[in-house]
């Protein structure tokens, strides 16, 4: 490595190389999924049910969310103790960190192992579900309701939050593998091919969309009523096919080349495109998670009702609607975090490592709050009745009444 080579790797990457930047992410959602089940336990909502995982047997089991933590400690643990040797071993120094790339790498080995690991005592029921899941799922199948769909639709949207994290994680192994070239590098996101990347990307927006007409084959063949043809189904898969434009256009602008664009369209014009592609797709997707995904009436001549807080519903399982207005707020920003650069002041959120980093661990803690919301607009569709915080909505008109 010469020294123009070093002077590429900033002090971010120093600390925290992309090994462990992937690393954390992937450690990050266990304990996001862990939290999810504890939280919706506590306000009443049987996770287990709706996924139609099997419930404890005895109370000498671990909880569901104990479990999860339990094997999310076992993930952690290890990840901090190579942190802290490989910045013993490293001590900032760029040359050091190319060197010793094998470190974190090694990590992600152990990750996997830990994962794969058949030890019953490991969580290995959820393992072995999640695994039966992540393979049905993988090229886009979907179980019928009574064999746990719903489970099957919550794996693979979080799979698209990970998308850009199943990239790196990619890039990262193509590099420690490359003569000549250390995974703690500047990331090197054409290594092995231009398309490679991309296409990892793309994969779990494809396998949700498979997922959409899967369901909409699945009414069609029921029979379609004139109040349910299936159509709902087609606009979600809409959704997910607008990921694709945004995708292979910012591929193309990440590898732009006048002389080897086979479309003939200027860098101005790709920018262009692509910048509207990502505003139809992120647009798009509020608007869904809003209406459709959390059957909130913000976007909807309902909004207005009386008979619920402006902009939600009737029937709500958390304890104050502040906590949905606040969700709708940081989906808003994360799902539009892409325009920020625009402003000189978050440039660095585009071409730095840092703003990388941080705009991919947003998305995963946004997937992992939309599940809050998801999972409880479930509930509440398969209980219709009298929800626990009733009293408290009948309140908050009250006081809207009387201000």
């Amino acid at each position: 490595m010469g020294p123009d080579q070093h002077a590429q790797l900033d002090d971010f990457s120093r600390v925290l190389p992309l090994p462990y930047r992937v690393a954390v992410i992937l450690v990050a959602g266990f304990w996001g999924w862990g939290l999810n089940l504890q939280y919706l336990s506590k306000t009443g909502v049987d996770v287990p049910a709706l996924i139609r995982y099997p419930p404890r047997q005895t109370s000498h089991q671990r909880s569901h969310h104990a479990s999860v933590y339990h094997f999310a400690t076992l993930l952690t643990v290890p990840l901090v103790l190579s942190i802290l040797l490989f910045w013993a071993v490293t001590h900032g120094s760029a040359e050091q960190v190319e060197h010793h790339d094998y470190i974190p790498q090694s990590y992600l080995f152990i990750f996997f192992f830990i994962l794969f690991l058949p030890f019953p005592r490991l969580a290995r029921a959820g393992r072995q579900r999640f695994f039966v899941t992540l393979k049905r799922i993988s090229i886009g199948g979907l179980a019928v309701a009574q064999d746990g769909k719903f489970g099957d639709i919550l794996l693979a949207d979080a799979l698209t939050s990970y998308a850009k994290v199943f990239g790196d994680l990619f890039v990262s192994f193509c590099m420690f593998f490359r003569d000549g070239v250390s995974s703690t590098e500047k990331p090197d996101r054409n290594c092995g091919n231009d398309w490679i990347f991309p296409l990892i990307v793309a994969t779990p927006s494809l396998i949700r969309l498979r997922q959409c007409l899967i369901e909409y084959m699945r009414v069609q063949r029921a029979g379609p009523r004139k109040e349910n043809w299936g159509g709902q189904h087609l606009a979600n898969a809409l959704k997910y096919f607008t990921a694709f434009p945004v995708i292979f256009l910012a591929a193309e602008m990440r590898n732009y080349n006048p002389l080897t664009n086979y479309f003939g369209i200027s860098e101005v014009a790709l920018s262009r495109l692509l910048f509207l592609s990502a505003l139809i797709n992120s647009s798009y997707s509020f608007y869904w998670d809003v209406t459709k995904d959390w059957d909130l009436t913000l976007f909807t001549p309902a909004c207005s009702d009386p008979d619920h807080p402006y902009g939600l519903r009737r029937h709500l399982y958390f304890s104050s609607p502040r906590y949905y207005y606040g969700a709708i707020s940081i989906d808003l920003v994360i799902r539009f975090i892409w325009l920020f650069p625009i402003l000189s002041c978050f440039k660095w959120l585009k071409y730095h490592e840092s703003g990388i980093f941080l705009a991919m661990s947003l998305e995963v803690a946004r997937r992992w709050m939309w599940i809050f919301f998801r999972v409880e607009t479930e509930w509440v569709r398969n209980n219709r009745g009298p929800a626990p915080d009733d009293i408290l909505l009948g309140e908050f008109r009250g006081k809207l009444d009387a201000d």
